[in-house]
Order: C-alpha cells, then structure tokens, then sequence
C-alpha cells in the first residue's frame, strides 16, 4: 500500500475528485483551505489580501498497483491546465489499522 498525497487549487476541487474516483479510489481525506507556494513556478495561495488563492488537499491510501496510472492522470490533468499547480507525492506504508 501507499499514501498519496495530492495538492492542487481549490477551484478544481470536484474535477480532482472526479479523477481519483475514475480510477477506482474510493476513499480519501480532504483538507480544504491548505496554504503553500510551489516550489518551481506559480503564484502563492495563501488565502490572504496578499495572495487571496488557496490550494485543497487529498490524502489516499491505494494499493501499488494503482500509483502510476493515478500519477498519470494527474499529470495529464496539470498539463491540459498548469493553473492547477498539480502536486502529487506518494510513501509506502508500513502498518494500516
């Protein structure tokens, strides 16, 4: 098994989810209203006067099997609009209860 771990802006939220349920992922924690700045390229969403944008997050626990087609699609997805800031980092997990 592994986490995965998917940042993106706020405004894609339902489009995100729609993607991670297309690949057959049915369960995920959603954490709304994550600030950060990209490390490469992008403006900083840090739902402020500032920078008034912010990001959601997705936390999944997926087989390993599943881990590339999902980063695929996210790829694919952040290439047809990079205003989504895409991020995608996935882990092994050790031990699940």
């Amino acid at each position: 098994m592994k986490a995965l771990f998917i940042v993106y802006n706020q405004a894609y939220g339902d489009e995100i989810v729609a993607l991670v349920e297309a690949a057959g992922q049915r369960g995920f924690t959603r954490f709304d209203g994550v600030g950060g700045r990209g490390s490469k390229t992008g403006i900083p969403h840090l739902d402020n006067h500032a920078w008034p944008e912010y990001n959601d997050a997705l936390l999944l626990m997926v087989p390993d099997s599943m881990v590339e087609s999902l980063l695929e699609s996210l790829r694919q997805k952040d290439e047809q609009t990079p205003e989504l800031g895409i991020k995608a980092f996935s882990w092994n997990l050790e031990q699940i209860l």
